[in-house]
């Protein structure tokens, strides 16, 4: 079995449950695809009133609200989550395209722990879920990844090698990240722009390639193996034999 290890034991605990209300049906699923990339339990709802009636049947560990929604509007969604005993402290992210100043404290003052302006960056969105279901529930998300000499922390954003520090850009940094996370998995190209770039980054596939690079190439030294693995074709994944005796 592979060394990769956090510092909860993930496989014993249930995974975070997201409810996504965003009746804008393109963005809703690339959340989903994403969240549940992260290894997230993942249900979408298009109408507010729809969104009421699984909240009050059983809440989830966070809701990502969109502001303007068919039946219901997500502030008045908030307001009434806000206002209930069971779902009082539970973490709400506000989806909206408006951005003045006083629109957002509007969205917050009716309760939502974090707003975000579409359009927005995919990767930063996941940081945001992440933090968030941190403060909420610290035993349920993983501050720190590892697999054999290579340590990640996420909260000071340090990675180690056989005790050494390895400093990383922010791009290698979630990109060794995202492949850590799902030690084995392939990841295409395109997955890989979409989770570390974000979907509207106007940047070419071979961007990968360059990035991957770097990451090697500060990740290693001498004879040390090299922890990614290239899949001809296809893409690349964190080498799920890597720290094995």
């Amino acid at each position: 079995m592979s060394d990769i290890r956090t510092t909860t034991n993930r496989d014993a605990l249930s995974a975070p449950r997201i409810l996504i209300v965003e009746d804008e049906a393109a963005l809703s699923l690339l959340l989903a695809y994403n969240l549940e990339a992260e290894g997230f339990l993942v249900e979408r709802v298009e109408r507010g009133d729809e969104a009421e009636l699984r909240l009050l049947e059983s809440p989830p560990d966070l809701v990502i609200l969109d502001w303007m929604l068919p039946g219901v509007s997500g502030i008045e969604i908030c307001r009434r989550l806000r206002a209930r005993d069971a779902t009082r402290a539970l973490p709400v992210i506000m989806l909206t395209a408006r951005g003045e100043e006083g629109e957002r404290v509007r969205g917050l003052s009716v309760g939502a722990d974090d707003y975000v302006v579409k359009p927005f960056s995919v990767p930063e969105l996941m940081a945001r879920v992440r933090a968030l279901l941190r403060r909420a529930s610290p035993e349920r998300i993983a501050g720190r990844l590892a697999s054999g000499d290579i340590e990640l922390d996420r909260e000071t954003h340090r990675v180690r090698r056989a005790g050494r520090d390895i400093h990383l850009g922010p791009t290698e940094f979630r990109l060794l990240d995202y492949l850590l996370e799902k030690p084995g998995r392939v990841f295409t190209r395109a997955q890989l722009l979409d989770a570390v770039w974000g979907m509207s980054a106007e940047i070419d596939e071979r961007t990968v390639d360059v990035h991957v690079g770097r990451l090697r190439k500060v990740l290693s030294r001498g004879r040390e193996r090299d922890p990614i693995r290239t899949v001809r074709g296809a893409g690349y994944s964190f080498d799920e034999t890597f720290g094995r005796n």
